[in-house]
């Protein structure tokens, strides 16, 4: 009988203390709730796009502005401010070292800053480590284009005559993967530079100013020229990615004709920044509550029926993804030899090029 009354009495202790403890737990969560919820009530958040307006990644930028902010205790206005510049490593350095770190500013950037320290050094001015990673837009698998009124039939063509792509950037795609396709399976790309954006560097290829492109999203050319592919106005000569799409399966993909084993690795290296492709950032520093609803927001944002229904309407095929995914990235970058950064940066640096 002594032993049922001690049993009885420490179970209830138990229980009370169990109480107890959830209920502080819950005190504390829901004070972290209400503080987030106060602090972005009635607040502006920015979203700095590291390209120029009317592109891919100002067009989702401008389509995580209109929904973000329901997923965000507190529902704070969402703005979309543009800050072009070197590959976006302009706005990279305003969000690492002069944004306020209050929850109050995030970022779009354009995927080569995950390889900027081996391309751009000098241009570098922050730790992609020490960022807070908020998760991923889309992937991309990027494609070798040309005008059907130009005589390259495939990519070995281009391997034999000289083909004019326009550029949007010394350091974007548009011109890297060119220079880098010419280091490592020998095409002869030449790029005219100077285009403000894909948009106009694919109107340069309408009007015959070039013949083609040497890197342009898959998803962007279904989702916003259907009719070069209904009209076969262009020919998909190549696919830059680790892996053929599936409405893709006779185009060669560009590791294919890699020949040695130091050239796959910089083909590699150069593929992984495209499987975070649009990756969305914000500054050091954050108070922990603040960035933890940031990432549950996004989390929440690129499930939500409206969002995707909105993205469809918009004609963007997104991929998205959690930060984790951004940060296997990152490491993946971090463990790279300093031999193997040197000769992916001698593979697309314009002035080797030369």
């Amino acid at each position: 009988m002594l032993r049922h009354n001690a049993d009885l009495r420490f179970t209830k202790r138990f229980a009370v203390n169990s109480v107890a403890m959830l209920a502080l737990t819950f005190g504390v969560n829901g004070a972290r709730a209400d503080a987030v919820s106060d602090f972005y009530t009635g607040k502006t958040l920015t979203i700095i796009v590291g390209a120029d307006s009317g592109g891919g990644y100002d067009a989702q930028g401008r389509l995580m502005s209109r929904h973000i902010g329901r997923f965000i205790p507190g529902n704070p206005t969402v703005i979309v401010q543009n800050m072009p510049g070197a590959g976006s490593l302009t706005a990279a350095n305003q969000l690492y070292n002069v944004s306020p770190k209050d929850g109050t500013i995030m970022g779009l950037l354009q995927r080569g800053v995950f390889s900027a320290k081996f391309t751009n050094p000098q241009g570098v001015r922050f730790d992609l480590a020490k960022f807070n990673w908020v998760g991923n837009l889309s992937s991309e698998t990027a494609v070798v284009i040309a005008w059907s009124a130009t005589p390259f039939q495939k990519i070995e063509d281009v391997m034999k005559q000289e083909m004019l792509v326009g550029g949007t950037g010394p350091h974007i795609d548009t011109e890297t993967t060119p220079r880098m396709l010419n280091a490592l399976i020998g095409t002869k790309f030449k790029i005219i530079s100077g285009y403000k954006g894909t948009t106009e560097a694919v109107l340069a290829m309408e009007r015959g100013e070039v013949q083609g492109m040497g890197d342009w999203s898959w998803s962007n050319v279904k989702t916003r020229k259907p009719d070069f592919l209904r009209d076969k106005k262009i020919r998909v000569l190549l696919q830059v990615a680790t892996e053929k799409m599936p409405d893709l399966q006779d185009v060669p993909l560009a590791m294919d004709y890699v020949k040695t084993p130091e050239d796959r690795q910089v083909m590699e290296l150069f593929l992984a920044q495209k499987s975070a492709a649009r990756p969305v950032v914000a500054p050091p520093g954050i108070p922990a509550e603040r960035i933890a609803a940031i990432r549950s927001g996004f989390d929440k944002m690129i499930v939500d029926a409206e969002f995707l229904k909105d993205a469809h309407s918009a004609k963007l095929e997104i991929d998205p993804a959690p930060a984790a995914s951004i940060e296997q990235v990152i490491k993946i970058f971090a463990a790279t030899s300093e031999a193997t950064g040197q000769r992916l940066k001698n593979a697309i640096d314009p002035k080797m090029a030369e």
